[in-house]
C-alpha cells in the first residue's frame, strides 16, 4: 500500500478542533493547511471528485478524465496522499487510488461550528 503521512487520527472527534469553535493549536493549523493547499488545485480537486465518485480508481484511467500525462497525475496524487486524502495501493504497474473517508470527515468536521 502506497501511503503518506497522516497527521489526524481516525479518531474524528479527537483530531482536531473546530477552527469556528476555539483557536486551533499551531500543529492542527499546520495540518489543516496542508490539507488546504492540496485542494487549492482545480486539478486535484477534479482528481479527488473522480476518486470519490468511482469509490477506487487506477492512475491509468485518471489521464483521458483529467487531460493530463502521468507524470502530472503522480504529481498530484502525491500531494493529496501527503495530505492524508487519498491512499494508493500498487498493483502490478499502476497504483489504485481512494479516498480516505476519516480523513475528510476530519476536514468536515474542522470547519463546523461545535456546540
Amino acid at each position: 500500500m502506497v501511503q503518506r503521512g497522516v497527521a489526524l487520527t481516525d479518531d474524528v472527534d479527537v483530531c482536531c478542533p473546530s477552527v469556528l469553535a476555539e483557536p486551533l493549536a499551531e500543529a492542527d493549523a499546520d495540518d489543516l493547511a496542508q490539507v488546504f493547499a492540496a485542494l487549492s488545485d482545480p486539478v486535484r480537486l477534479r482528481l479527488l471528485s473522480l476518486v470519490a465518485q468511482a469509490g477506487e480508481i487506477c492512475s491509468c484511467d485518471l489521464q483521458d478524465p483529467l487531460g493530463k500525462a502521468q507524470p502530472t497525475i503522480s504529481h498530484h496524487t502525491k500531494v493529496l496522499a501527503e495530505a492524508g486524502l487519498l491512499v494508493g495501493e500498487k498493483r502490478g504497474r499502476w497504483v489504485w487510488w481512494r479516498i480516505v473517508p476519516d480523513r475528510m470527515a476530519a476536514v468536515r468536521g474542522a470547519l463546523e461550528v461545535r456546540d
